[in-house]
């Protein structure tokens, strides 16, 4: 009994290679569910441009990928606020996330792609 509880101390101060926290891996966001939402809101107030869900979940997929190549590069805090503020609402959308994280710093900023995505921001442009 003291063995296992010696071992699960040192594993836990020394990082245990198979757990992965929480917020080394970007959030797992429901872009189908934000996309058909928001093509759907686009459809009621007759938006001049309105999304397909298909364009939106592309944009989303796209800047997901691009999430998970920089995640690692970023501090926690600056996920953690990220996220947060992407997935407000209920709804979640990659491209909110990504551009949250591009705009944090400079100095890593990744290049900004042509994405709309599910994003709140979209048609302010």
């Amino acid at each position: 009994m003291n063995v296992a509880l010696l071992s699960i101390a040192l594993a836990s101060q020394l990082g245990n290679p198979l757990v992965i926290p929480v917020g080394d891996v970007v959030p797992v966001i429901n872009i189908e569910k934000t996309c058909k939402e928001t093509a759907a809101t686009d459809k009621a107030v007759n938006l001049a441009l309105p999304q397909s869900v298909e364009n939106c979940m592309r944009d989303e997929n796209a800047a997901q990928q691009q999430l998970a190549a920089i995640w690692s590069n970023y501090a926690a805090s600056i996920r953690d606020r990220c996220a947060a503020e992407a997935t407000i609402a209920g709804m979640g959308s990659y491209v909110d996330l990504l551009t949250c994280m591009q705009m944090t710093d400079p100095a890593t900023l990744s290049p900004a792609p042509a994405l709309r995505g599910a994003s709140r921001n979209r048609n302010k442009n």
